[in-house]
């Protein structure tokens, strides 16, 4: 039984290296320049300006307005973008066949690029609840520490079909949960907050997008073990 699902995961192996142009194509069209994306101090005070601190007091007082249960919605969402370099290391162990990291492979490409991309998500949130005072910032520190330090596993069985529809349905799964928050925030007051939400959303849209254009891939070259 073993070598017959050993046999399996090289076959599917296989394919997805077929997916190697494909997926860096995705990188050049889906995903963005470092120079042309967003980054998190667009959202936040500039602590190099004179009215920094003033700044600082105003979205504390947008946020005293937000409901506990919106901000754990928030802090959850900050949580689980924080366990990205688990989820890194976890793709790069799927469809990493070369095992470097600076290679010219599309998957090899695409993890970096996609990383870089999410890395922002909890990086925004985390200094946004940090500078709110709304949360016990040294309780969500250690459970980040936690996260990480025990190692994530999504049951794939170094399947990397698996391992690509569960980052899929992942990357759907946060997008909608950051949507929700940002109108729960929005109605609470808290416009910025809203819009940090709606733009942490967009970014996952895509991602989702693109995940799910290669799974489509994979049923189009191999649709009985796709369908397994």
């Amino acid at each position: 039984m073993q070598n017959i699902y050993t046999n399996e995961v090289a076959k599917n192996m296989e394919v997805i290296g077929m997916l190697q142009q494909f997926v860096g194509e995705t990188v050049d069209k889906d995903l963005l320049d470092p120079d042309d994306c967003w980054q998190p101090t667009d959202f936040l005070p500039d602590m190099t300006q004179e009215d920094a601190l003033d700044e600082v007091k105003k979205l504390r007082e947008r946020t005293a307005c937000i409901p506990d249960s919106v901000i754990c919605s928030l802090i959850g969402n900050m949580i689980t973008e924080e366990a990205l370099p688990s989820y890194q290391t976890y793709f790069n162990l799927m469809v990493n066949e070369d095992r470097d990291l600076t290679s010219t492979n599309g998957w090899v490409r695409w993890s970096r690029a996609w990383t870089a991309e999410e890395n922002r998500h909890g990086d925004l949130l985390n200094k946004y609840l940090f500078l709110s005072g709304r949360c016990d910032m040294t309780a969500v520190e250690q459970t980040i520490h936690r996260l990480i330090y025990n190692g994530f596993d999504a049951g794939a069985n170094g399947d990397p079909y698996q391992a690509i529809v569960y980052t899929s349905f992942q990357e759907r799964a946060t997008k909608i949960s950051h949507v929700n928050t940002g109108k729960l925030a929005d109605k609470a007051g808290d416009n910025t907050l809203s819009r940090i939400c709606k733009q942490i959303a967009g970014d996952e849209a895509r991602h989702e997008k693109a995940y799910k254009s290669f799974v489509s891939r994979v049923f189009e070259i191999d649709p009985n073990g796709a369908n397994g």
